[in-house]
Parts: C-alpha cells; structure tokens; sequence
C-alpha cells in the first residue's frame, strides 16, 4: 500500500525518522500539523493525490477532510496522534480502515484490546480443567481465576457484604472471611446472603470445622481451608460433599503440605488445590516461593493457591505493579487459583488488576512472548513510550500568583462519593462523573463571575475526576 503522511515543519524530522521506508512524507508550510486544512492539504497533493492508496493526516486534527477525499479520489484518514505511534499505523494500513473522526492510535488501541479479549476467551473456552467450581474452570489448561476475599464478611450488615461483593465484579471467585469470633448462624447467614447476591461460587474462609460446616450447608462451593488441626473432624464432610478445598500446611513447610493433602485424599477429597502460602516481603518471600517450585516439581498437574493479598496488603507500594508481577511469578508456576483482598485502601481495585494480569499472562503464556504488546496492559500512571508536543513557545511569560478575592457568587465545597463529583454552591448541587460538564453547568447556571474562581474549580473538578479513575480518596484543597 502507498501511504503518504502529511505534517508541518516542526514535526517534519520526526515524522521522517520514524517513517523510514515504509511511506512518504510531504511537509506543508505551517509549524504545527495539527493545524492543517483541507484547503491547505489540497493545494499541496492535488497533483500526486493519484500517486497514493491512503493520506495520513495528524490524529489531532480536528478538520473534516471526507469532502477532499471524494474530490480528489484517495483515502484521506486521521493518522495517530504521536510520531512514535506511526509505524505500529503504517503496519495495519492495509488490515483496517482508519477513519475520519477517530485518530489511528485510538482506533488500533481499539481493535488490539478486542482482539486479545477475543483471544483470551477462547483460550478459556478450549481450555481443559481439573474441575468445575460452579461453572469456573479450574486447573489443568484453563486460565488462572481471582479469588477475592470479602474480609470479616459474618460482621458486616446484609447491605455492606453485598456491596462489597458487586465491588468485586472482576473476581471469579468470592470468599468469606469468618472472624474467630462468629457464630456458625452467622457463618450460614452470610454464606445465604451472598449466594444470593451473585452467581460466582463461593468459598467459606475459616480453620474452624463448625463455621466450615455451616457454611457448607449454607451452600459454599469450596472450603479455604483444610490442615493438620480439622481435616479429621471435617474432611469427611467435604468428602461427602464433594466439594472442593484449599490445603495448607501446618507449620509453612513443604512436608507438612504434603502429609496433609496425602490425609485429604485418604478420606476421598477428590477435588483439591494446593497452598504452599505464599509469604509477605521481609518475613520469607523468596524462600516461600522456593517451596511452590519444589511443589510444582513433584505435583505437576495438582492445582495451586497463590495468595498474591499477602504481598500487596504488607507492603506500601502501588498495588498495580506488584499484582502484575506477582501474576507473572504464579503463571510460571501454572498456579490456577490467585487470591487477594482489597481491605486497606491501597490495595482498593486489587481484584480489577490482578485479573487483567491474569488476562495478560495467558495471552503472552500462548504467544510465546514476553508480557507487552498484548493489547490490554496496566499502565495507569507511567506510559508506554513519551508523547512530545511540538508547539513553538512564542514569547514566554514567568507565572505569578495574585492576590485571592472572594467571588461575589459564593463558593463551592467539592467532594466525591461512590464514583460521582458533587460541587455545592449554596442550596444547589451540581453532580457528575467528569470534570468538564460540572464546569459548564456551573458557567451556564452563573454560579461563578471571577475568572480566578474559574480557575480554581476547574483544577479542584479535575483533582476529583482523577482520584476517582485512580480510587484514590480527595479532599478539596489537598494536594492531590
């Protein structure tokens, strides 16, 4: 395909670098390509127009070219937005069709993630598990699942245990942490609560056999956990049952594991998933992780419990990162099940990142490549390769701060509250998700006449949308 890329003078090296071979450049009389017209873009390929299979024009162009490309007969389309996206661009130029409207990078960006979820579900769908679990397949070939412990679940009230599990809408699995404590009716009042409150299985999280059996009557699909102190009072039960259960070992070591799934599998547990436990930093990690490669080693086919919540609940880093990673390590170690919680606020949409890591780990596991490229990532805060805007500065200006002036309309108290921004002026509320229509709303309602004031709350509405799409907390005039 003959692709032709079109920019203006400060671009124009760039654009040639990163170009190469692959297609021509035409650089038109103007500094910044986003500036370009169709008159403009006429006059410069009407006579080489037929030259051509497609035109580029800079993503960041907001003119309409559809009208020059019917009178000049070739594809005039919205390039991406950065130079560095270019030849990703020129890749796909004859697989899609680049639009008028929606920049290439975005439009790729697009068509990458629906191909590696499509991907992704059908490595799932032709997977072949060690078991069921109510639908979910685990181990064996199929992809590793989320298991998402609602923490002291028998003391929360009916609405805040099913709030907290419609938080956990990634989650595969839900699990019910039991308190010491609780009280069996509770373990099975909770257990009901949840079951019907989504249709995901359920797990019972305790070490004591009666709130086990409770909840294993209540409905539970799976048992966390069975070791030396109640697999003799409650493993028959599970047996019985069938029901799947989580074993670990008594004292962390990789004997006592192994006796202990040896009990299980006298008494006829035919369905079990192996927890090696997996330590927190500072108190064991890699020696921890040691014993689920020797593990791995001797039970090549068993199912494996990876606790990733020990890691990220013990240690004061951005969860994101460390959920990635820590999904990585449990894919090399073909763990089925990966187990966290989201009780400090640091840790808050732990179960959202571990599954796309999941995700993520299962596309580059089938590619046979490393983890980047896959068309979904993890990338919140750092990008992947640097954006350059190039504008000429012109004649620069040092920024001063002058002196505040209360406006005469009043002032706003802005804060957040399950996902919405709310900015009250007075008796009137203004609420939304984004920024940007708060402050037109607040402008064409005239509740504010000071250009400062404008100011302020659009950097205070802004702060608030972004400590929503990062869950984070806000506070008005806080530094973010």
């Amino acid at each position: 395909m003959r692709v032709l890329l079109v920019t203006g003078r400060l671009a124009y090296p760039v654009v040639k670098s990163v170009a190469g071979k692959a297609a021509d450049v035409i650089m038109l009389d103007i500094g910044v390509a986003a500036f370009v017209t169709p008159k403009l873009l006429e006059e410069a390929i009407k006579d080489k127009a037929e030259d051509y299979d497609l035109v580029l024009v800079t993503g960041l162009s907001s003119s309409d070219f559809s009208g020059l490309e019917n009178k000049l007969g070739v594809k005039i389309r919205l390039g991406p937005k950065h130079a560095f996206d270019i030849p990703l661009a020129l890749q796909y130029a004859d697989k899609i069709e680049f639009s008028h409207k929606v920049s290439a990078c975005q439009l790729l960006a697009n068509i990458k993630r629906e191909n590696a979820i499509k991907d992704y579900e059908r490595l799932e769908e032709e997977a072949a598990p060690e078991f069921m679990l109510k639908g979910v397949k685990i181990g064996w070939t199929s992809t590793m699942k989320v298991m998402a412990e609602v923490v002291d679940a028998t003391k929360l009230s009916d609405v805040d245990l099913i709030k907290k599990i419609d938080s956990y809408a990634s989650a595969d699995i839900i699990d019910l942490g039991v308190p010491l404590d609780s009280t069996p009716e509770a373990v099975m009042h909770a257990v009901k609560v949840a079951r019907s409150a989504t249709f995901k299985p359920i797990s019972i999280d305790t070490l004591i056999p009666e709130y086990i059996e409770a909840g294993i009557e209540a409905g539970a699909n799976m048992v966390l956990s069975l070791n030396g102190s109640n697999i003799d009072m409650i493993g028959n039960l599970i047996a019985e049952k069938d029901i799947p259960a989580v074993v670990i070992p008594d004292d962390e070591t990789l004997e006592s594991l192994c006796v202990n799934i040896q009990k299980c599998k006298d008494i006829g547990i035919e369905h079990i998933v192996a927890d090696p436990v997996l330590s927190p930093v500072g108190h064991g990690a890699v020696e921890s992780l040691e014993r689920y490669i020797d593990f791995r080693k001797e039970h090549a086919g068993m199912p494996l419990f990876f606790g990733v919540g020990n890691i990220t609940e013990l240690i004061d880093a951005d969860s994101i990162g460390v959920n990635a990673l820590l999904a990585g390590f449990a894919m090399e170690l073909d763990a089925s099940i990966l187990f966290t919680t989201e009780h400090s606020q640091k840790a808050i949409n732990s179960a959202d990142e571990l599954k796309k890591a999941c995700m993520m780990m299962a596309l580059a596991k089938e590619r046979k490549g490393p983890v980047k490229d896959l068309g979904i990532d993890l990338l919140v805060i750092k990008e992947k390769r640097p954006r350059k805007d190039l504008i000429e500065p012109g004649r620069v200006i040092e920024a001063k701060r002058h002196e505040w002036m209360t406006d005469p309309k009043g002032s706003f108290n802005i804060f957040i509250d399950n996902g919405t921004i709310y900015a009250k002026n007075g008796d009137i509320t203004i609420a939304g998700k984004d920024a940007g229509p708060i402050m037109h709303t607040i402008i064409d309602r005239g509740l504010v006449s000071r250009l400062d004031h404008m100011g302020y709350l659009g950097a205070e509405l802004m702060k608030a949308e972004l400590a929503i799409r990062f869950n984070r907390t806000y506070l008005q005039d806080d530094r973010f």
